[in-house]
């Protein structure tokens, strides 16, 4: 019968402090979003802020279609002015910054367009373990793709990344990932 170890303390302490680790680093994913756009405004930066509801990394064998990279659904209510910002610039420049805790990938991705002098901050999360078919596609295209859309599917901006490294600095570890739950062990007798 199932049995679980509570070895290293109470098994519903350590799930609360992972859930209250991860509470902490959204929080402080949107306090450096904020800190980021008021200084890039103080640049002289048009800014348009947006925290995704949900990300989820996408790879080719997922879904209906070849696409793959970053799903970012956003609340309807932000969908028109990061719809203008991408009808107006290119984005050609991004960058991307980026904290695990956890089996959590926190991030924070700039879109850039010096020539319209418009910045995209997008605030994203997301499980390491569904990342590794995202990470392999990326690797064979050399490229991937981030896909911001609203719930009902329509995709609002889509932007190319010559670069996935910035994304996952060490894309080999999620060749064979292992999820390791961080809340305790489980043991059969």
């Amino acid at each position: 019968m199932p049995e679980t170890g509570d070895e290293g303390g109470n098994y519903a302490e350590r799930i609360a402090a992972n859930a209250d680790a991860e509470k902490d680093a959204w929080g402080m994913t949107l306090e450096d979003m904020n800190a980021m756009a008021d200084e890039l405004e103080s640049d002289g930066w048009n800014v348009v802020k947006v925290a995704a509801t949900h990300t989820a990394p996408e790879n080719k064998d997922a879904g209906d279609t070849d696409r793959f990279g970053f799903v970012y659904v956003i609340p309807d209510n932000h969908a028109d002015d990061l719809r203008e910002a991408v009808e107006a610039g290119t984005f050609p420049q991004y960058r991307v910054f980026r904290k695990e805790v956890s089996s959590r990938v926190f991030m924070l991705t700039q879109f850039l367009d010096p020539d319209t002098e418009t910045v995209i901050l997008l605030a994203g999360t997301y499980e390491m373990m569904h990342a590794p078919g995202l990470v392999k596609n990326a690797m064979n295209e050399d490229e991937m793709f981030s896909y911001v859309q609203t719930l009902d599917g329509t995709v609002h901006g889509t932007f190319r990344h010559d670069d996935y490294t910035k994304f996952f600095p060490n894309p080999e570890k999620y060749e064979n990932y292992v999820v390791e739950s961080p809340v305790g062990d489980h043991h059969e007798e």
